[in-house]
């Protein structure tokens, strides 16, 4: 086995799932995170169809995703008074398992913990490549030697750009905006959600860690903006400008954020990249093939990468001129099924006038009684399952 010292760039889904499996196969990974700690908030993400929960069993994890589990059912989308009008069945959204980001996260740190150096509050500053490695050199720690670096560190990588060039020539905004962020269980939801579409916007709650909490989620349509990722207070601004006087909970939420804990906000975009690979640095996940956030591929679709790049290097003994070929070919044609399933969301989520919002809303009110009525979720699982998931086999390393 050669190139065994791996650097990964990302602690989210897709870096602790490669740590988890390179060890696996033999290899000493190690983590570097941008944020002082694991993150929490974000998200709820779900895992859909045999793929995704074989290597979740492989793992040894879905006992602990399912004790940890939304247990989201159908979403409702209301009217301005909070009546629902419309309901959309629980699979479009939750998948079969559907957790917070942060649980994920969390589960998947105690998983590899023991075997990997984690290395929170900094980031990579430069990678030079030569025959024997790459060398890394870091914003606060003393520079280091890898065999291989790995990014996963999403939609807006670092490595990304140290590797391959600028942002711009990867990242397809979708003309949408998002904010999400932990707040009161005000409207007592049990197990579920309530939206309010209007022209542009989008403005949603649903209850979270058994109805203990909830998270506020706002959508809305936009070019792309010249913001400063890490500049909260503008962000908050911006949301305030768009959704003040909305209707619904929007000012209450708009009130609350103000003291949310996990503000997170961002620009809806899919990554597009001809080649995940370069010299002895690799990206996977949402840093390689981003599906966009609308998608519900993201996280199930970084969790395959992951397994993938790990076998296929552990195949290779290591050689990742091999491997990361091999890589690329197993997973090409999934990310972008994947990818199709988030193109035309943003148009659906957050409709351009009111004229095509108030079309929509009735639509889905009379969704439930059309001779296609699951026809989106058929589409959903079936895009999840469209990769045959092979066996690598373990080093005897463990």
């Amino acid at each position: 086995m050669t190139n065994r010292n791996v650097l990964i760039s990302g602690a989210s889904v897709a870096g602790p799932a490669l740590a988890y499996w390179l060890h696996r196969h033999g290899f000493n990974p190690t983590i570097v995170e941008r944020a002082p700690a694991l993150r929490d908030g974000g998200y709820a993400v779900d895992f859909r169809g045999e793929a995704h929960l074989s290597i979740l069993r492989r793992m040894g994890i879905l006992d602990d995703i399912e004790r940890a589990r939304t247990g989201t059912g159908s979403m409702s989308y209301v009217n301005s008074a909070g009546k629902p009008v419309a309901q959309l069945p629980a699979d479009l959204f939750a998948g079969d398992i559907e957790i917070l980001r942060g649980d994920l996260a969390r589960i998947l740190y105690h998983a590899t913990s023991e075997h990997t150096e984690y290395i929170f509050g900094d980031s990579i500053t430069s990678l030079t490549e030569d025959a024997d490695g790459v060398a890394v050199t870091f914003e606060r720690s003393a520079p280091r030697r890898f065999d291989l670096v790995i990014g996963a560190d999403g939609l807006h990588s670092n490595t990304r750009r140290l590797t391959f060039g600028p942002e711009e020539n990867f990242v397809k905004h979708l003309g949408v905006y998002c904010a999400i962020f932990t707040t009161d269980n005000h409207l007592g939801l049990d197990h579920t959600g309530h939206a309010y579409r209007t022209a542009n916007k989008l403005v949603a709650m649903y209850s979270a860690r058994h109805n203990a909490e909830a998270k506020a989620v706002f959508y809305f349509g936009s070019p792309d903006l010249d913001l400063d990722r890490r500049d909260v207070a503008r962000q908050q601004a911006i949301l305030t400008e768009q959704f003040t006087g909305n209707g619904w909970q929007s000012d209450r939420l708009l009130h609350e954020m103000r003291h949310a804990p996990d503000f997170y906000f961002d620009s809806v975009g899919q990554v597009r990249m001809d080649a995940w690979t370069r010299g002895r640095v690799a990206l996977v996940g949402d840093a390689a093939y981003c599906p966009s956030s609308l998608s519900g591929m993201g996280s199930g679709l970084a969790l395959v990468g992951a397994y993938v790049l790990a076998g296929e290097l552990a195949a290779a003994q290591g050689d990742h001129r091999v491997a990361f070929v091999r890589y690329e070919d197993e997973m090409r044609a999934y990310a972008v099924g994947c990818q199709k399933m988030g193109d035309g969301v943003a148009k659906l989520m957050v409709p351009g006038n009111r004229f095509m919002a108030a079309a929509l809303n009735r639509y889905y009110k009379v969704m439930p009684y059309l001779p296609g009525k699951n026809m989106a979720t058929k589409i959903a699982r079936k895009t999840a399952e469209n990769i045959t998931v092979g066996e690598y086999a373990d080093s005897c390393h463990r």
